[in-house]
């Protein structure tokens, strides 16, 4: 059962790595875009009020919603957005996975884009840690094209509920993450469908696939982490670990202090830090297509909006992940279990090696390729969206064609 509103078309380093920066960083963004007393009206306008503008944080539910619906305005694809209820917990469950102190429905935000093609293949969107299947707005439109596609924010994150996060390891914190989304499958009446994750995102689909292999029918998994554990470690890493600094960053990370803590901390600056982050990173160190002020504004301020309410999902870091973004239970352990076909996606300057990639692929039983984009780093989606876009068409080949064997491999695109 879902709450679903319908809206129409729109004319409208260190280690710990670049992802988790770009919590820290997104710390700022919205100056431009969101102010601590501002809320949008259903007219459009902006009307000020006394709690909003006594609030520390300049942000709620409200305003991530109004703030997802003004980045859709860039599409031009309709689609409808759902809160797809999944229930409080499995029947019976006292596990911690959906659940804060009481026992009410947790709700999926979901973004679906339907195709008018009725065999058009379903693709679903998982985004990665500190962000939200709003990163995903230069590709609904290229993608819509030929897919039926189903974005999600994950639980505790974006516009989906963030129940207390009471995991205490990293297997509970797993199963937070998987069986809410299986419990959002059968929510939806999906049967099967290509599960596409980034990042974060790509651990959590790359484990689902792991114990649901027979609703997966391809897994693209782009800039995945999970793939390094700690034996991986570059020497420099070693050495750095073992400083005073090193230490004290890695106690912070062990007690859970997350970036998104920085946001909420700076109160009404913080939409300020997450402007020049959002410059930086897809501005002036971009590599591809770079954002326009438009995008740049819009993108800003829903950055802000997903970073500074309330912590939920963000507190699995240190369970998935030690000091350096290595991960516990690395994905690489479990390639000679996978069962599903898989494609790699990784732009040229993404920090996150492909190479774990092809570690893995000498284990796997199932057909395997790993495809780098150029001018892309690692939102490579967002840096540059055509190359992306080519990459995954390639990997659906057999879904969107009726002779995939005569697909050539996409000109300016890399077989690793």
């Amino acid at each position: 059962m879902s709450i679903i509103r319908r809206l129409g078309r729109s004319p409208v380093k260190f280690v710990m790595a670049e992802e988790l920066r770009t919590a820290a960083a997104a710390t700022a963004t919205a100056t431009a875009a969101a102010t601590p007393a501002e809320t949008t009206t259903s007219a459009g306008g902006k009307k000020w009020t006394w709690p909003s503008l006594l609030r520390w944080i300049p942000t709620s539910t409200d305003h991530i919603i109004a703030s997802e619906k003004r980045l859709l305005s860039l599409v031009k694809t309709p689609y409808v957005v759902e809160q797809v209820n999944i229930g409080s917990g499995p029947p019976g469950s006292k596990i911690r996975w959906f659940r804060s102190a009481s026992d009410e429905p947790r709700f999926i935000n979901t973004v679906t884009f339907d195709n008018k093609d009725e065999n058009a293949p379903t693709m679903v969107m998982v985004h990665g840690y500190a962000a939200s299947q709003g990163f995903f707005f230069r590709n609904f439109d290229a993608l819509a094209r030929r897919f039926r596609v189903i974005a999600i924010d994950q639980l505790g994150w974006g516009g989906s509920s963030r129940p207390d996060f009471t995991c205490k390891s990293t297997e509970e914190t797993e199963a937070w993450f998987i069986d809410s989304l299986e419990a959002w499958r059968k929510a939806k009446n999906l049967s099967s469908f290509i599960l596409l994750g980034h990042s974060f995102g790509g651990y959590v689909a790359a484990k689902y696939a792991l114990k649901h292999p027979e609703h997966v029918q391809h897994l693209i998994l782009v800039g995945s982490a999970g793939f390094s554990a700690e034996t991986d470690m570059s020497e420099r890493l070693t050495q750095f670990r073992s400083t005073w600094k090193g230490a004290v960053l890695n106690h912070l990370w062990e007690s859970n202090f997350t970036p998104q803590k920085i946001v909420r901390g700076l109160g009404p600056w913080g939409p300020n830090l997450v402007h020049k982050y959002t410059s930086a990173r897809f501005g002036s160190y971009a590599t591809g297509q770079l954002l326009d002020e438009e995008e740049s504004k819009l993108l800003t301020d829903y950055i802000y909006h997903t970073l500074a309410a309330k912590g939920s999902g963000e507190l699995c870091l240190k369970y998935i992940f030690s000091f350096g973004a290595f991960a516990r239970k690395p994905l690489l352990h479990s390639a000679s279990e996978w069962k599903v076909p898989t494609t790699f996606i990784y732009g040229y300057q993404d920090w996150m090696s492909y190479q774990g990639a092809q570690e893995a692929r000498k284990n796997m039983k199932v057909p395997c390729e790993i495809i780098r984009v150029p001018e892309g780093g690692h939102f490579v989606f967002i840096d540059n969206p055509s190359g992306f876009h080519s990459a995954v068409f390639h990997a659906c080949r057999r879904f969107l064609s009726s002779d995939p064997d005569s697909e050539s491999f996409p000109e300016g695109l890399t077989s690793a």
